[in-house]
């Protein structure tokens, strides 16, 4: 019988045993990458961004992107790697300090596949006024042990392109 309890306590720890990257990040939930996902790309002003913080959250290879509109007013996604995005973003955010998170999530699940529409405030510092707001489409699978991020991409909101009251409650 102590054998029988000493294994099934073995085995409870190592199922529910955290994953974290090498930064501190948890990656063993979902609330927990997802709150990775949003503090990696979060600097004070003259900080830096790490790539390598954020590729760990990521499969290998991944695609991110955005929404954009063009010169005509029409809707346009840029979709690149993502050493491809730090390269474009991260001057932007650490000059000007960028502070991005979450203000309401709906989830979609199905075996390890996961969806989440994840709505977000954009401010330059933490309580400063917002800049930017929009949904987050972000993919990810769970391997039993730990969440990726198989891609991700995004549409802010516009006055044509108001974020819907179901994508603003928890």
């Amino acid at each position: 019988l102590a054998f029988t309890i000493i294994f099934i306590a073995a085995i409870s720890i190592n199922v529910s045993a955290q994953v974290t990257t090498k930064y501190g990040d948890n990656v063993s939930t979902l609330d927990g990458i997802i709150k990775a996902f949003y503090d990696v790309v979060s600097v004070k002003k003259g900080g830096k961004v790490y790539y390598e913080r954020d590729s760990l959250l990521h499969w290998k290879d991944v695609r991110v992107g955005g929404v954009s509109m063009n010169k005509n007013g029409r809707p346009v996604i840029g979709f690149v790697t993502l050493k491809k995005f730090h390269e474009l973003s991260d001057p932007y955010v650490e000059k000007d300090g960028f502070d991005e998170r979450e203000i309401s999530r709906k989830v979609e699940k199905f075996g390890a596949v996961y969806h989440v529409w994840s709505t977000y405030e954009s401010r330059n510092e933490p309580g400063g006024p917002v800049i930017d707001r929009g949904i987050n489409s972000i993919e990810l699978f769970n391997d039993g042990n730990r969440f990726w991020i198989l891609g991700w991409f995004y549409d802010g909101e516009r006055k044509d392109n108001p974020i819907p009251t179901e994508y603003l409650t928890h």
